[in-house]
């Protein structure tokens, strides 16, 4: 689907960042990224530097992750289990908005649901640096092991895209593709969910970029999560419709 770049802004709480603010937020979190997994910051451009702390984690495979992350699974999977037994249902969300200059709604949710693409795991992987594991089961479910934003642990849960019980976002009736699903943990203990919409306009698309979180998060994670949210999907947006930055 690649042509020429697409020209991308995010909004995050009513302010406009440029990609360039973006892609300096990323190469913000690579030094923490790499420290965390155990492997060596790579040098050269953030662009060399993606490429090769991506092939770095691929090349570790999943069981090897989940060994070197193991603390972590283990101490975030109990966290979990507080923040929602606290929460009792109630959900807080974080948002994080973008305008894109080509390309449409339904090309891009395309292109991003297509787990038969031979790059999908590389390029679910290669979208953010606290990106560990993207993968798609056998089951259909998206398998995600990521340091949410704002957060000193790295997490593992699987989200259902054919599940929407339990998220508390409605739908918008004017988006012309979403993305949307419910997270649970390993166990099956639902922890919140995503409902990404995307709507078609002049030359363009907009998304809204919502991750629902257990009400009892912190504030800090919340905020945080939203760079996250613009320095994965703004990357994704590239991978699908443009050479990437």
């Amino acid at each position: 689907m690649n042509s020429s770049s697409p020209t991308i802004h995010v909004i995050i709480g009513g302010h406009r960042f440029t990609r360039e603010q973006v892609l300096a937020w990323e190469a913000e979190r690579l030094p923490a990224a790499a420290a965390k997994i155990g492997l060596p910051l790579p040098a050269g451009d953030l662009a060399r530097q993606r490429a090769a702390f991506t092939e770095g984690k691929l090349s570790l495979g999943a069981d090897e992750i989940k060994h070197r992350l193991r603390r972590d699974l283990r101490i975030g999977e109990a966290m979990a289990y507080t923040t929602a037994q606290l929460s009792r249902g109630r959900r807080a969300t974080s948002v994080c908005e973008l305008h894109v200059s080509g390309g449409s709604a339904a090309e891009f949710v395309g292109w991003f649901d297509d787990i038969s693409r031979a790059d999908y795991t590389r390029s679910m992987t290669a979208a953010h640096p606290d990106h560990f594991l993207i993968q798609s089961l056998p089951d259909g479910r998206q398998e995600v092991i990521e340091t949410t934003g704002g957060s000193p642990l790295s997490t593992r849960f699987l989200i259902d895209y054919t599940d929407l019980s339990t998220l508390n976002t409605p739908h918008h009736p004017d988006a012309d593709a979403e993305a949307a699903g419910v997270a649970v943990t390993g166990k099956g203990l639902h922890i919140g969910g995503v409902r990404h919409e995307f709507r078609d306009e002049p030359g363009g698309f907009h998304a809204r970029l919502c991750v629902e979180f257990p009400r009892a998060t912190l504030p800090r994670i919340l905020s945080e999560h939203r760079r996250h949210l613009a320095i994965e999907f703004c990357n994704w947006v590239e991978f699908a419709f443009g050479d990437p930055r």
